[in-house]
């Protein structure tokens, strides 16, 4: 089975931070590509080895990104 889910990928430092809110699941890498195809094999790994009532319970069926725009200083 194959499923869609979302990566947030920022810049942090000298690298970057891939997560994926669905799951709560995190990796990183020195560049954009590296950190997407790292939080894919984390995101692999977890799927495999997690128990279904563990990612049952940490699967959240809708995530929004989107952006909002605030008043700063």
């Amino acid at each position: 089975m194959v499923k869609q889910l979302t990566a947030i990928i920022e810049r942090e430092d000298d690298g970057y931070v891939a997560l994926c809110p669905e799951v709560d699941v995190a990796s990183q890498g020195d560049t954009v590509r590296e950190a997407r195809a790292n939080l894919k094999e984390a995101l692999e790994l977890f799927f495999e080895v997690a128990s279904q009532e563990e990612i049952n319970s940490r699967l959240h069926g809708e995530v929004y990104v989107t952006h909002v725009e605030v008043a700063v200083g």
